[in-house]
């Protein structure tokens, strides 16, 4: 039993008692020793359930099978750039070709692999200068996300020029544009030692210019003086005329303001905050094409005419319809894109999604050949209107297609991922379940052939930042359907999935409405004869913790076991996190009364009550986690053992060497696997059955 040192505090008057504010201090050495005996407690009950051996040699053998796939595929200078993943290798390295007919003829430029066997130094993003001649790579060690950025030369990998620091964070992320002569780069710079206090040097990001060849303490300020603290940073620059476009996000909460920088080097600002403008882009003419979301909740499309004159102008292009324009940040690849003659436009159906192409009059086009519940992205402009685009299901891998657009003609290239499993055997079909307040939730139900009637069963949610939950391909899922599990995808509130109204009935003081969705999507299951409460596993990460955390005490009779990885659970402390900030936006503060009420109702850790008997739960985390502060789950799991101490068990899994679980190596995923679907077996009565 964990001991209990109260400390109380008091919001708006009312008081708050923590038992366990002392499991916060992770430079304490009790609160360390701690952590290793959960460890230990964990590995006692994980190891010793039953076929951990079998399940470990199923996971590793598709975890680790020697075959290639290909993501963040770039195309400049007349060279192709890719993130190539090649098992068993522990992180994914990147490579250059020159035809997509030959990546097999590919060249490394940087392998981490090599630099760090121990599979713990990773890319965050890279970035080829316009001429393919250099690339620029942010590179973090341990999950940390904090990354420098090298440049390489692509002719033959070696290091060039000098390390720019602290471009990126896990917090505020980063990006980087290159100047069109490729001679220097925009990037997003974060404090450095001394010019700040130690709790503010993963804030206050602003943009600057590095000359190469020349050290980064000369560069240049462009802009970022009176951003918010929380600000985060995407930019661009208009390779033709050398006007650079600034995208800032004030923390998670989806509101933007955008700055265009003239050839003379002056700044103007054409949004603010709260306008509704959330995502801008250059067309080829200079003129400049956005996302808004002003009289239009699902999106429309604008185009701003002479973005630098006073001139300037704003006329309608695209009108919103009745599917949502998808918005990218944060590196994402682009979900508008414009080309000589077409304007690329990324749709999101309720989970699913697709490409939709326009003219430059906003006349609807020919648009590429596409699967039926799938997701499509990383669109790559190529010559002329081509494009490069991904498309995945539930049941397919990934494909790289080729979109020749004056041919209307759509061809996978040999991009594309094979898999070490078919799932053609699985069935895919949306249903409908009704929330509390009559809302239908999507559930995308990814059942077995062999399976009739109630059985096993993971339901997985997420519900915030407006992320849409989209189809993608998990070979590692194969482990669940060869044992007859079904596995569903609930596209609850909170989500992106149906405009900015979708996203923000689940966010701030209507967060409630998320975890009703989960329940709805969960009891659905249950009164259709899909699982039992007895077969129920629910699973979530992150926010999708938070939910885990939500539902485990609002409904703890709900499931049979959770899994939550990463998550938040003492709802009135994240945003003292480093992190935490960023998160007001999405959650509210304890300094707004009616927020702090909302956050109270819900917040997990303040949720669980002695006596009552919980799910058996396995939650994760990683000690280096820049995103959610492991003493988010420390303190959760001190609680609720604590409140049922002779109850199902409750289980601590912290891995040392990894953060929030992006670039977490191969092998720490592999057993994290093997955890989960031993776990899941175990709590569910499924009887493992290996796999000739």
């Amino acid at each position: 039993m964990t001991r209990t040192s109260p400390t109380v505090d008091s919001y708006h008057g009312i008081e708050v008692q923590d038992d366990y504010r002392w499991l916060e201090d992770w430079d304490d050495a009790e609160v360390q020793r701690w952590s290793e005996s959960q460890n230990a407690y964990a590995r006692q009950i994980l190891d010793g359930l039953p076929n951990v051996e079998p399940i470990r040699e199923r996971v590793t053998e598709i975890m680790s099978a020697r075959l290639i796939s290909y993501s963040d595929v770039r195309f400049a200078g007349g060279k192709y750039f890719a993130v190539k993943n090649q098992p068993p290798m522990e992180q994914p390295y990147l490579v250059t070709f020159d035809s997509l007919d030959s990546p097999e003829d590919a060249r490394v430029l940087f392998d981490p692999n090599v630099v760090d066997s121990n599979g713990t130094t990773s890319m965050d993003w890279y970035e080829p200068s316009p001429d393919g001649k250099l690339v620029a790579i942010s590179i973090s060690t341990g999950g940390s996300e904090v990354g420098d950025v090298t440049v390489y030369d692509t002719a033959n990998g070696n290091k060039l020029y000098e390390v720019v620091p602290r471009v990126n964070s896990g917090t505020a992320g980063g990006d980087l544009a290159w100047a069109a002569d490729s001679q220097g780069f925009y990037y997003t710079r974060h404090p450095r030692a001394g010019e700040r206090a130690e709790a503010d040097l993963n804030f206050f990001q602003q943009l600057y210019f590095h000359q190469l060849g020349t050290s980064s303490d000369q560069d240049r300020f462009e802009l970022g003086t009176d951003f918010p603290r929380i600000a985060e940073i995407e930019v661009e620059v208009h390779a033709p005329s050398g006007m650079v476009l600034c995208n800032v996000q004030n923390g998670d909460g989806g509101e933007f303001s955008h700055y265009v920088r003239s050839t003379d080097g002056s700044w103007d600002q054409i949004s603010q905050f709260g306008d509704k403008l959330v995502q801008a882009t250059f067309e080829p003419s200079g003129s400049i094409l956005a996302i808004t979301r002003e009289a239009a909740p699902r999106g429309r499309i604008v185009r701003i005419r002479d973005v630098t004159s006073p001139k300037r102008s704003t006329e309608e292009l695209i009108a919103e319809g009745p599917d949502t324009i998808v918005t990218s940040f944060y590196r994402a690849a682009p979900s508008l894109v414009a080309t000589p003659s077409r304007i690329y436009v990324t749709y999101q159906l309720g989970g699913p999604s697709e490409i939709r192409v326009f003219d430059h009059h906003g006349k609807s086009l020919a648009m590429p050949k596409q699967l039926p519940i799938s997701s499509v992205g990383g669109i790559e402009l190529l010559n002329g209107d081509d494009i490069l685009f991904r498309n995945t299901s539930y049941v397919q891998p990934t494909r790289w297609y080729h979109y020749q657009a004056a041919m209307d003609q759509t061809n996978q290239t040999k991009l594309s991922s094979e898999s070490p499993v078919d799932l053609n055997d699985v069935q895919v079909t949306r249903e409908f379940a009704t929330s509390k307040d009559g809302t239908k939730i999507p559930i995308n139900i990814q059942r077995p052939d062999s399976v009739t009637g109630a059985g096993p069963l993971v339901l997985y949610g997420y519900g915030g930042y407006a992320i849409s939950l989209t189809p993608r391909f998990n070979a590692a899922n194969k482990v669940l359907f060869e044992q007859g599990v079904t596995y569903v995808v609930a596209n609850i509130r909170g989500g992106g999935e149906y405009g900015e109204s979708w996203h923000l009935a689940g966010n701030l003081t209507d967060k409630q409405n998320v975890f009703d969705d989960f329940y709805a999507a969960a009891q659905y299951l249950i009164d259709n004869g899909y699982t039992t409460s007895d077969q129920l596993a629910i699973m979530g990460g992150s926010n999708g913790g938070l939910l885990m955390g939500a539902t485990l005490t609002q409904h703890p009779d709900l499931a049979k076991c959770v899994v939550s990885h990463v998550g938040i659970y003492d709802m009135l402390r994240v945003e003292l996190s480093p992190n935490g900030a960023f998160n007001i936006p999405e959650f509210g503060t304890v300094k707004d009364l009616e927020q702090f009420q909302a956050m109270r109702a819900y917040s997990p850790f303040h949720n669980v009550h002695d006596g009552t008997k919980y799910p058996a739960t396995l939650f994760f985390t990683g000690a280096n986690d820049p995103r959610v502060d492991p003493m988010q789950s420390r303190k959760m799991t001190a609680r609720m053992q604590a409140a049922s101490p002779s109850g199902p068990p409750v289980l601590l899994r912290t891995s040392a060497n990894s953060g929030h679980g992006g670039d977490t190596g191969l092998s720490q995923r592999i057993e994290e696997t093997v955890d989960t679907d031993a776990f899941l077996f175990d709590q569910l009565g499924v009887q493992y059955r290996p796999v000739n």
